[in-house]
C-alpha cells in the first residue's frame, strides 16, 4: 500500500524569516546566542549569556564552550554595549531593528537589542 502525505503549508521568505525570529528569541530567553569565535566566519549558537544587575548596571558574561568570556556592560546612552573590564574595546554594530552584532578580540556576537529609532514611524 502507498500512503500520501500532506506537506502541509509552504512556507514563504516572511514565514522562515519569523521562524529564525522566534529561535533566536527563544534561544536568548534560554541563555544561549550566536557567535563566532577566531577564524570562524560562520555564527553558531553555542555562546552561552550570563545577566548581573551591579552597582554599575547590568553586566552580561558571554561565555565560549572552550571556556573564555568576555564581560560587557549594557549603556543607557545610545552605543549598546562597552566592554566591562579587559583592554580591547567592544565595537557594535546594529544588525537588525531588534539585533546588534558585538565585536571584540576574535570573537563576534549577536545579541538582541532595543535599537531606539527603528522600525517605529
Amino acid at each position: 500500500m502507498l500512503a500520501a502525505c500532506d506537506p502541509g503549508p509552504v512556507k514563504t521568505k516572511a514565514d522562515h524569516a519569523q521562524d529564525a525570529r522566534t529561535q533566536a528569541a527563544r534561544d536568548a530567553a534560554e541563555g544561549r546566542i550566536p557567535c563566532a569565535l577566531g577564524d570562524a566566519r560562520d555564527f553558531a549558537t553555542r555562546c552561552t549569556i550570563d545577566r548581573a544587575q551591579t552597582q554599575d548596571g547590568l553586566i552580561l558574561t558571554v561565555r565560549h564552550p572552550d571556556g573564555g568570556f568576555h564581560r560587557l556592560r549594557v549603556t543607557r546612552d545610545g552605543r549598546g554595549v562597552v566592554a566591562a573590564d579587559g583592554a580591547k574595546p567592544a565595537s557594535v554594530t546594529i544588525i537588525d531593528k531588534d539585533a546588534i552584532e558585538v565585536e571584540i578580540d576574535d570573537a563576534r556576537y549577536r545579541l538582541p537589542a532595543t535599537v531606539k529609532g527603528a522600525g517605529g514611524k
